[in-house]
């Protein structure tokens, strides 16, 4: 009895701090939040929507609104994006009656700006709106009239409104792109943030002295109306009840407008269940082609270009001969890697550069010189010898277009007739630190004194004496000789002590393999700063070589499909590799765990391993080979994009190096029939590899199943092509709903699949053929039968 009544005490003395935590109902003057760890918050009703504070980084904080029961709690409201808020920072509802947030000094950070006095209390509303009340219950102020960007079900926007993108997927800061409902009531999308250059739309409703209101009503349709009210023209073409899903209208940071729903409570078993799902066509549907400013870079930064994917998202890439200028943010366009041809007529250097052909691409209205009834070859020839040219584009009717730097506008599509000539150095094309010929000579002059020189001479034989006493040395400290790593990597180094410290003493493991195990840990004091540290295993020659492998391979990639290398440790005996965190696990878990992924989920990973593998055996300057793909390798991260990992047994190929001999590496049931017959190996092991990993995705099954109940099931892929052959493919799926009502994509991904696992590698295609069969973008033929997959065991 007494611990029943001291656990009833526990109970009562906690009760105020649960509500301090989360708070319902109106709030009252004197109500407040502060920014710290508690996370405190104000929730709606229902629980649904939540008001208050969300980490952005170590000690930085935005004030926002987002979906409460979804397990991303995604952001549909923030106040302070261009202005984040530091620990400690506090957003009070005042006795003056003024909502104001301030830093811990009391600067004030952000404050709606009210039409009328007179605030007696606020509320967070099951509609995600959070409102200022007046005592008669009129709503002074909310933020459903001061939207950043996103709409939600109810919403409304009058005449001037105005939604701005966020700057970059994570960055809530104001972005460039923004459409507005003009006074005129035309809705329109812009690509400048500037309200004088705003000239060129790249969208509008064409609604000019006829639109007057945008809504997104409660049966999930946004559309205009006119001033009588009555429906004028629809935006999206959703019709998704509410009261079943959660729904919401972006305009993103990539200046596409997209229409989200998320099922609610009991369907969350349902096949939309694993995120967010799109509906209704984008807008504009094809950004790339969209965009033709006069004034900007384009759809992408200058100097990129921009490419629709498959998912109808835009992809901004640099062409040959320019890199990054921003790798957390492929839309901030690129710069030239190699010193531009100069213009000193003393100098000719038209022999030290080469144009290299982009079919179907255009930079448009960036010309400063154009050229008709030209060939090719003289269009070429007026490129190299024009020190301001940096592109021309040969156009189908023999036009010559000239292109200075910056390129804007620039985009890929099969719509473009042009053929981009993009001129690159050939010698020293990654330098842009070399002299002029008078530097060279004085350097030479220099350099020819201080070697004729005695003290000079004294200098290198001290230095040679250093050299033989460190190599003795070495013999005696080989074992904590640290692993030489390419410095061009440019990734950051981390001591063992850090790493210990971040990992809580190895706490958390998140995996093991062959070469070591991997533990989760924290950098900093930024408690959602996760990250993954992989401990290689003792110190062996295989082990170290795993080292140098991983950090040479991975450390110069850069795709969204492979898992990212933030660091290492290079210390003493201890190799630890750091990387981003990927929230959710691996494929394994995920594909052969207690609930289906959906179809759609499971095609969309196909295409992401498959775009990542493409990278790895086409684009890198370092062609590699992948040689243990499987599902354990595969990571999916918080919104489920599947990344390439574990690179460790990795094959580097040199840029004309097709094939190499290697020993077996990699995973039984994943591995081609070549690594058993002491045959070179090249990039179509993977290829190999991929085909087996895409029958699991489509059957959501592993490929052995010894348990099966009919025996002609038991390999999966001896039952795939058992099936396709017989005209039943419907068979993989039948209890799967969703692909069997996608039965011509089932059967595309099939014949995919039946080609990659043929015995001969020469039949396999090439990964970039793969994705575009996935895609659809090219029909995929008939494949061969395949040899039994059993026999490659």
């Amino acid at each position: 009895m007494a611990s029943v009544m001291l656990r009833i005490l526990l109970l009562l003395v906690t009760l105020p701090l649960s509500a301090k935590a989360q708070t319902n109902g109106n709030l009252t003057l004197g109500s407040s939040l502060t920014a710290d760890e508690q996370n405190s918050s104000w929730l709606s009703p229902s629980g649904e929507f939540t008001f208050g504070f969300r980490k952005m980084g170590q000690g930085a904080h935005l004030l926002a609104i987002w979906f409460e029961k979804i397990e991303d709690k995604t952001i549909v409201w923030s106040a302070n994006g261009d202005n984040l808020a530091p620990e400690g920072s506090k957003i009070q509802l005042s006795t003056d009656s003024r909502l104001v947030l301030a830093d811990p000094n009391g600067r004030e950070l952000w404050s709606p700006n009210l039409t009328a006095a007179g605030v007696a209390h606020a509320a967070m509303l099951d509609t995600g709106n959070f409102v200022l009340v007046s005592q008669n219950y009129v709503h002074l102020w909310e933020t459903f009239s001061q939207p950043t960007d996103t709409m939600l079900p109810t919403q409304q926007f009058d005449q001037g409104t105005k939604v701005n993108a966020r700057y970059s997927k994570m960055n809530y800061s104001t972005g460039r792109f923004h459409f507005k409902l003009e006074n005129d009531g035309n809705l329109a999308f812009y690509a400048t943030s500037d309200p004088w250059l705003a000239s060129d739309t790249y969208w509008a409703s064409n609604t000019k002295d006829s639109g007057f209101r945008l809504i997104f009503n409660q049966t999930g349709q946004v559309y205009l109306t006119a001033r009588n009210g009555t429906l004028l023209k629809p935006v999206t073409s959703n019709t998704v009840p509410t009261n079943e899903f959660y729904q919401r209208a972006i305009l993103e940071y990539d200046g596409v407008f997209r229409q989200y729903v998320h099922p609610k409570g009991e369907n969350s078993s349902s096949a939309l269940a694993l995120g967010w799902s799109m509906v209704s066509s984008p807008i504009p549907p094809n950004i790339c082609e969209s965009i033709r400013q006069t004034t900007g870079s384009g759809a992408c930064g200058f100097n990129s270009y921009c490419a629709l994917g498959d998912d109808q998202r835009p992809q901004c890439h640099c062409p040959p001969g320019y890199t990054p200028l921003d790798s957390t943010n492929e839309m901030n366009g690129c710069r030239q890697d190699f010193l531009p041809q100069s213009c000193d007529g003393s100098r000719p250097e038209t022999d030290q550069f080469a144009l290299h052909e982009m079919l179907r691409t255009n930079w448009p209205l960036n010309d400063y010189e154009r050229t008709a009834a030209q060939t090719e070859d003289r269009c070429r020839e007026a490129c190299s010898a024009d020190c301001f040219c940096a592109v021309a584009i040969f156009g189908g009717n023999g036009s010559c277009y000239k292109k200075k730097i910056p390129l804007s506008n620039g985009r890929t599509d099969p719509s473009e007739v042009g053929k981009a000539l993009i001129k690159v150095r050939i010698k020293n094309s990654t330098s842009k630190s070399t002299g002029d010929g008078n530097k060279n000579s004085t350097l030479i002059i220099i350099g020819s004194v201080l070697l004729s020189s005695f003290v000079f001479v004294n200098l290198l034989l001290l230095l040679i004496t250093y050299l033989i006493y460190r190599s003795f040395r070495s013999k005696d400290s080989k074992l904590s000789r640290p692993v030489q790593i390419n410095q061009a990597t440019g990734m950051q180094t981390f001591t063992y002590q850090e790493l210990q410290k971040a990992t809580d003493e190895f706490k958390e493991e998140l995996g093991r393999g062959a070469f070591g195990i991997v533990y989760k840990g924290v950098l900093g004091s930024e408690d959602t700063n996760f990250v993954a540290v992989k401990v290689l295993a003792t110190r062996t020659g295989e082990s170290e070589k795993e080292f140098e492998r991983e950090v040479s391979a991975i450390g110069r990639t850069d795709h969204k499909n492979l898992v990212q290398l933030l660091g290492y440790c290079n210390e003493g005996q201890h190799r630890l590799l750091v990387y981003e965190f990927m929230s959710n696990g691996t494929l394994a878990d995920f594909l052969f765990g207690a609930s289906r992924p959906s179809w759609y989920r499971r095609t969309e990973i196909a295409c992401d391993v498959a775009r990542g593998l493409s990278y790895l055996h086409q684009d890198c300057t370092r062609h590699i080979i992948h040689c243990d793909i499987k599902p354990q390798n595969i990571l999916l991260d918080g919104s489920l994009t599947a990344k390439i990992s574990d690179l460790g047994l990795a094959k580097l190929l040199m840029a004309n190096q097709t094939r190499t001999n290697t020993g077996v590496r990699g995973t039984r049931g994943y591995l081609a029939p070549e690594w058993f017959r002491n045959m070179p190996i090249s990039s179509k092991v993977d290829v190999y590899s991929f085909g087996i990993l895409l029958v699991e995705l489509i059957c959501c099954r592993k490929n052995y199943k010894p348990e099966a109940e009919i025996e002609a099931q038991i390999v999966l892929v001896d039952w795939t092509y058992d099936c396709y052959h017989d005209g039943s493919v419907l068979k993989l799926v039948e209890s799967d709903e969703e692909a069997s009502s996608d039965i011509k994509r089932v059967r595309r991904f099939v014949m995919t699949a039946l080609w990659c696992i043929q015995e001969d590698p020469t039949l396999r295609p090439t990964m970039k053929e793969i994705t575009q069969m996935l895609e659809g973008a090219v029909e995929v033929p008939v494949p061969p039968a395949p040899s039994s997959f059993m026999s490659s065991i």
